[in-house]
């Protein structure tokens, strides 16, 4: 009984499942409490906060395969549950856009929570940047591109602060080369960024 109960538990399945509802839910939210406060519809309709948590679902899962697969399918659901709620008619082109995008990099971020906890080596502190240059990136576009410098400056202040507390993870685990994630997580972010301006902005900007 207790082996097949360990079984169902570690089951890619239910994994799978439960990141699946879980990204339904958040889109949801993030359709649902948009003029609610300020601090709530930022907080959910936020590029960051779909992406560290799937970051998150990432690392308490038990392989980086599944923890790519479990990325890639919140994305899309996260997505799903967004524009189901709020009704697709015309945004039919953006939600695919976002959809795509979703795929491409929630794969990635799932596997950095993954291998920011069990993974080896340098690609510790490769992941744990690359988790970090989300939120800083986003500060970045919301400065330099939609000009909210107020939120900008929260965004790049926990950035910063993420950035910070994984590098101290880092450290404490015996990673060598911990510094590498406060040395990439920037260098990461304008990529990031410029990915959003060059790629992202112009594809949703042409549906």
């Amino acid at each position: 009984m207790a082996t097949t109960t360990a079984i169902r538990r570690d089951s890619p399945l239910l994994a799978l499942s439960a990141v699946t509802a879980f990204g339904l839910l958040l889109g949801w939210a993030t359709f649902t409490l948009h003029g609610t406060t300020p601090l709530l519809e930022r907080a959910t309709n936020s590029v960051s906060t779909w992406i560290i948590w799937t970051a998150a679902a990432g690392a308490v899962l038990r392989t980086a395969r599944l923890a790519a697969w479990s990325g890639g399918l919140m994305m899309l659901a996260t997505c799903a549950g967004y524009y189901l709620t709020a009704g697709v008619g015309d945004t039919a082109g953006t939600a695919a856009v976002w959809s795509v995008a979703g795929l491409a990099g929630g794969p990635l971020l799932g596997w950095a929570g993954w291998t920011v906890r069990h993974g080896r080596g340098t690609a510790r502190a490769t992941a744990g940047a690359a988790i970090a240059m989300v939120v800083l990136g986003e500060g970045l576009w919301l400065g330099l591109t939609l000009r909210y410098w107020g939120e900008a400056a929260v965004y790049l202040a926990v950035g910063a602060l993420l950035t910070a507390a994984l590098t101290v993870f880092l450290a404490r685990a015996g990673v060598r080369r911990f510094w590498l994630c406060a040395v990439l997580a920037p260098l990461f972010a304008g990529a990031f960024y410029l990915a959003e301006l060059l790629v992202l902005d112009r594809l949703i900007g042409s549906v």
